[in-house]
Parts: structure tokens; sequence; C-alpha cells
């Protein structure tokens, strides 16, 4: 994305719908006179009254306890340097959107317009009897130092400046884990830091806390090693400052460990090659490292080798602490954020790397296995375990170490409850576009010359997910490319012209040999390849493109239909049929059939379901499937249950392993404390249904456009099942991003297919 298209899209994503990134959500009911004067006079009274015998009352009966103020005065934000408060204001609702979507936090951001450490120090004070902690962001040292301390001393809530902190914790666990591989030992490194701000020093502290001598620790600013005689440095500086003057290349000489936290390039090639054995070099500048990734592993084969780039192994990233060491600190009501607990937030996380993958994991990141090495020292952050992980182990610490009131808790059931505070958000089409990244495949847009369309095609292009193909009148698409600023080349084509007359003969022919013995002349297969539909799909299958994408501008039943006549389908596939994924406040719900057999029969329901079931598995999901009906389990004859009841029977004998069951009305299925009340024999008791399968389209299609409609639920979908290419098809005026999204889908289906194809 150029600069001047990236500027234009950054400030309508921060302008539209509604300014801004963050809203303020009523969490109870609000629709009756009885209801409001509950929420507010007379009744809020009594709450009131309550808080005032006891303080501690204010986490019973208000958002206290999930409430975190991200405050700012704007003079160190991000690469930007000291704009001042209103202008940080876009970065503290970023940092509140982070806080939701990984940890459930509400977030209020707080821009204070001062740079007196005493003035800000008083207004947070005086605030902060509205939240359950304090997130201090983007304020320059050493004044940061300053204003954490006291606030720390002061109030009686958890105060961490993540700037300092987040990268310690994260790269201290990265540490351990790096050391253990090396096979030495952190009370034997020797250690040189490149940069020696905030970062730089809580980075040192923290690693000393875990063993390493700061005598081993050798730091540097951008005017040479600290020197204790430099009156410039500050008290805290002061404290990894040395005697005598060394050069950096002299200091890393026989170092086992390189820290960067600085500027790009500091650390050359030959200086690498003088450190000791299995160097570690974490080199965290962004967007540029100390050293490049791609060159250090070059220069050193037993490099273990971390950066704060996502697009490299070991990205050490702050979402990997601050959201989860703050929800641990909120659930047991915690004073403070201290030492203790910040450790047992890096043990945490070094442990978690040494678990067992899920494959949601390695599916997001386009690995076969990640297991415990040299390029997987620490967890990635769409690691789904870091919510049941980090928080539990913070927790645990603040009770131990005594800065939380609250002593009693059950594990078992507040991992369980971490997990369901996840179920809200899109994490799994983030993961989805992070998979399609990573090996991008070459879609055909058969639609390309409508402005949503290419504007989709655009954005999948921007972000890496995809080779894009534009099909369609090729003057109206430069003109479009030219209306949205979508100056890369990528192909063009227009089926119509005369410059693809060879390859629509080519395309023809073979359509032709297909589908000869019925009733398609040659003079027809060629007449269709004229229309954008039929040649897409010829494109796919003729190898010249990974995936097609079509639908935006007809009907459903009018795009499928070459779809079914030109693609082929999966082995062992009668009927294709298609799924639903659906973003709920419950957590991602896959619904079955949502666009093509009107009434299908037992045994086509049944493939349904398991189609259904490898789709799930292609997004790294373990499958959980209700089959629906108006009855449960035998209570009513009709048809249509027992239809549902015969599709269950032939999966239950077929695929014994497949977690699924009814006839079943989709409260219980949703409802597990009713489903083992009144059925506890059934299969789906204790697992969480992710998936439904319905007895015919009427409801499938009903529903999930109901959900969408009414419950503004993300719909990525109808994802095809049955086909053996990747072909999709888009609901008629799908938004640009629901195109984005099923574009993910189609590259992610194309990676599978291929990667089944090489084994």
């Amino acid at each position: 994305m150029n600069k001047d298209s990236l500027r234009r899209e950054a400030l309508k994503y921060h302008a539209e719908p509604v300014p801004g990134k963050i809203q303020v959500v009523p969490t109870k009911k609000y629709s009756s006179q009885r209801d409001l004067a509950l929420a507010y006079s007379p009744g809020v009274a009594e709450p009131c009254l309550e808080i005032e015998k006891d303080l501690n009352n204010a986490y019973k009966y208000t958002a206290k306890g999930n409430l975190v103020a991200v405050i700012s005065n704007g003079t160190a934000v991000l690469g930007l340097g000291d704009i001042g408060p209103e202008a940080s204001k876009p970065v503290m609702e970023g940092k509140g959107l982070l806080f939701k979507i990984f940890s459930d936090i509400d977030v209020f951001d707080i821009e204070v317009d001062t740079k007196d450490v005493e003035k800000f120090i008083e207004t947070v004070k005086n605030i902060a009897p509205t939240f359950g902690g304090i997130n201090l962001e983007d304020i320059k040292a050493p004044e940061s130092f300053e204003i954490e301390r006291r606030l720390k001393e002061e109030l009686n809530i958890p105060v961490m400046h993540d700037d300092q902190h987040g990268t310690a914790i994260i790269s201290a666990a990265a540490l351990l884990n790096a050391v253990e591989l090396a096979g030495k030992k952190m009370e034997e490194i020797t250690m040189v830091v490149s940069g020696a701000g905030s970062a730089a020093i809580a980075c040192a502290k923290l690693y000393v806390a875990f063993g390493v001598r700061i005598e081993n620790i050798k730091m540097f600013n951008s005017k040479g090693v600290l020197k204790k005689d430099d009156p410039r440095i500050s008290e805290l500086q002061r404290d990894f400052a040395i005697e005598s003057d060394i050069s950096l290349a002299d200091a890393i000489k026989g170092t086992d460990v390189f820290i960067g936290l600085s500027t790009a390039d500091v650390l050359k090639p030959e200086m690498l090659l003088t450190m000791a054995d299995n160097p570690i070099v974490f080199a965290m500048a962004n967007p540029k490292p100390e050293i490049d990734y791609n060159l250090a592993v070059e220069t050193r084969k037993d490099v273990i080798m971390a950066t704060g780039r996502s697009d490299y192994p070991n990205q050490v990233n702050n979402v990997l602490g601050f959201p989860y060491i703050f929800r641990g600190a909120l659930d047991v009501r915690a004073t403070k954020i201290n030492e203790e607990m910040k450790m047992a937030a890096v043990v945490a996380l070094a442990k978690l790397a040494k678990e067992p993958v899920p494959e949601q994991v390695n599916i997001a990141y386009g690995e076969t296995k990640l297991s415990f090495g040299r390029e997987y020292i620490i967890p990635k952050p769409f690691d789904p375990r870091l919510i049941s992980v980090v928080p539990p182990a913070v927790a645990k610490a603040a009770i131990e170490s005594g800065v939380a009131p609250k002593q009693e808790m059950d594990w078992e059931k507040y991992c369980q409850e971490l997990q369901a505070r996840m179920g809200n958000d899109n994490k799994l089409v983030r993961m989805l576009i992070n998979r399609a990244k990573i090996e991008p495949k070459r879609v055909v847009y058969a639609e390309a010359d409508h402005l949503d369309v290419l504007k989709a095609a655009q954005i999948a292009f921007e972000e890496g997910m995809t080779i894009p193909i534009l099909l369609g009148d090729k003057e109206t698409i430069i003109e479009l490319k030219k209306e949205i600023d979508f100056t890369e080349e990528v192909e063009i084509i227009d089926p119509k012209s005369e410059e693809q007359k060879e390859r629509r003969e080519r395309f023809a022919n073979a359509y032709w040999k297909t589908r000869k013995r019925k009733g398609i002349t040659l003079y027809d297969a060629s007449k269709l390849m004229r229309e954008r539909n039929y040649f897409a799909a010829m494109l796919v299958n003729e190898g010249e493109a990974d995936a097609m994408l079509t639908g935006y501008s007809r009907s459903y039943p009018t795009v499928l239909k070459p779809v079914l006549e030109l693609i082929p389908r999966s082995q062992g596939v009668s009927k294709v049929a298609t799924t639903n994924l659906m973003l709920t406040k419950r957590g991602p719900m896959f619904l079955a059939d949502t666009a093509i057999n009107p009434d299908p029969t037992a045994e086509e329901i049944a493939k349904i379901a398991v189609m259904a079931e490898r789709t799930l598995k292609m997004f790294g999901m373990e499958p959980v499937i209700a089959m629906l009906s108006y009855a449960n389990f035998g209570s009513a004859q009709q048809a249509s249950p027992s239809k549902m009841k015969q599709a269950v029977a032939i999966l239950h004998e077929q695929y014994p392993d497949m977690i699924v069951d009814g006839e079943i009305q989709i409260d219980f299925a949703l409802n597990d404390e009713m489903l083992k009340k009144k059925f506890p024999f059934s299969k789906l008791v204790d697992k969480k249904v992710n998936t439904l399968v319905f007895p015919n389209l009427d409801s499938a299609n009903i529903t999930y456009k109901m959900l969408k409609e009414l419950n503004k639920a993300t719909s990525i979908g109808p994802i095809i099942l049955g086909l053996d290419k990747a072909v999709h098809i888009f609901q008629l005026g799908a938004s640009v991003d629901e195109m984005v999204n099923m574009t993910a889908v189609a590259v992610v289906d194309a990676q599978v297919r291929d990667g089944r194809k090489k084994k």
C-alpha cells in the first residue's frame, strides 16, 4: 500500500462509520420504566449506600473490577515522539481495543494535558477511584519512571507502564528458553544491551531478577557505553554503568547475549561472528531491527534470534503480556502489579512455549507442527491458551505475595471462565488472514469491474494474502483502479477480448470434452467461454488460478450453475453444500446448509455434516455438531425430525468418533446446563457446540441472515463444501469486508488442497 493510500484508508478507518474505535455499551436491561428506576433514581441509591459502608463493594456493584484506564500525556507516542495529548488519543483507543479483544477488559482512554510530573500524578490519583487498574502509556523517560513509582506507592490498584515492563516480560520469557536451548545458565551468561531507555532498563532489571549478574551486563546508549562518571545518565541508568570505556564492537566479543532496544543495523555481521557459541540475539527495534533476521541466521547458523516483527520467528510482542497481566490482577482485586506477578507471567509464557501447540495455531502460522526450539521460544499472539494460562499465574502470584485480598479461588472454574470470555472476538478471522498471508495464492475475481469487488481485491493484495487476477471489462477496471489508487500491476483479463481468443478456444475444447455427451456442442462451449464465470472456472480447472470468487452482482443460483457444470466434485461427493461461519458473542458457529439444498434427505444431511466437519478442521477447530429440529430425541414423529434422527443414526454408525448428536432443539444444543439436566445421555453434554446442521434450506438460510442482521454477527460465507477446487460464491451485494474475509477462506482452502496434493 503506498503512502497516500495508507493515509486515506487509515483516516477512513478511524472516522467511519462512527469516529473512534471504542464505545460504551450497557450491560443491563433498559427497556422498561422499571429497568430505568433500578438503573438510576431511585434504585441506584441502594448500591451507593452499600459502597459507602465498604468501598470494596464497588467491585460488586459497578464495572470497576473490569475497567482499566489507559493514560498518557502524549510525550513519547509510538515512533512519533511528543505529539501532545489530543494527538495521542487514537493510540490510546487502540490500546483499549487490544485490551478488549485479547482479555475482555473494558477501557477508558484518558489523555492528560500536562508535562508536569506532580500535576500528572495528582490527576491520576484523583480519578483512580473509577478504575480497577491503571495502564500508563507513551510517557517519556525519565519522567515515566517517577510517575510509575509514585503511583504504585500511593494507589491501591494495579499500575503498570507497559512501555517499560511489557517488552521486559515477553523478552525475559524468551531469554529463559533461549538460554536453556543454548545449554547455558542465567547466572553465567554475559550480555550487551544496545539502548538505555525505559524499556532497556526494565528489561535488564527483570533479567537480573531471573539470575543474570548485573556485573555481566554492559549497556550502551547513542553516546556509547554507560559510564559511572558520566553526569548525563540517570540514577536508574547508573545501576548498569561501568568504570571503563569500551566500544560496542569490543563489548560484543565473546558475549552470550545481545539485547537490542535501539536503532536499525547497529549490530554488524562481523560483530555477530565474534559472539560466543550459540549466540542469543534479540533485535527488537521496529520496524527495522538492529540486525536483519535473515542476515543474522545466514551469518551464524547457531544463532537464537528474536525480533519485534511478526514476519519472523520469535516475535517479542507486548500483546502477549499486558492484557493477561491486568486480567489476572483485576480478577483477584490486586492492589499492585509487583515483581512476583511479572515474574509469574514470564514463567507462564516460557512454560507455554514448551507445551504441544494446538492445531489451530499451526494453521494460523502455516506450520506443519510448531514445537519448542530455536524458531519457537515464545508463544504466538494467536495462541488461544494464553487467556487461560497467564492470568491464573499472575493471580496466584498476587495472592501468594499478599497484594490480593481475594484468597479463595476455584482455579479450574476460573480457567473455564477465562476461556468463555474470548468467545466474542474476531480472533478466528485474524488467524485466517494471517494463515493466508503465509502462502498467497492466485485468486480470480470474476466481477472485478465492480468497485467493491476491486476494492476487496486491492485490500487482499495489499495485505499479502493473494495474487489477484481481475476479470471484467479492462478499461473499466483500469479506471476504477485509478479511482481507488490501486497502482500495483496485477493481471487484468477481459474474457470477451480478442487477446483472449486462443485461451477461450483452449478452454472451450477442454470443457466440450467433459460435456459433449451431456448436450454441449463445441460451438456452445466456445460461446460460454465469453461469459466471465465459465472463463474464471476454467482458469481454476486448468491450473492458471488457484481459487475463484464470484457472485457479488448476480443471484446465487445464477452463479452456481456454471460452477457446478465446470468444477468437479471431491471424491465421494454426490451433492455439494454450503456452510456459513458466524462470529457470535458465543464464539464462532458454522451453519449448514445455508445456500444450495432445499430439502435434503437424511443421507444427504449426514454427508453435509461430514463435509462441515472437514471444513472446521481446515480452520483448526474441533467440530462439535448439533443436528437441529423442532423436537428432541424422538419426541415427535413427523417427517422433519425423523429425517434428522435418521441422519444422526447414519453418522453414529459410520463415524463413531464424530462428536455429533440430535435431533435436538437449538436452545438445548446451545445451553449445556439445560441439555445436561434433561438429556444427560447426549454426546453433546459438556461440549461447546460450534456447528449447526439444519433440516432444510429455509431454516438454515433464515437463521444465518437473522443472526447477521439482528445481532450484527459477522458472516463469512457461504463456504462451498464438496468441490474439488477452491471456488466460492459471495452473497449478492456482499460488503467489502465480507469479500476480503472470503478471499482469506479461498486462499486457505487452496493451500490445504495444495498440501494434500504434495503428500
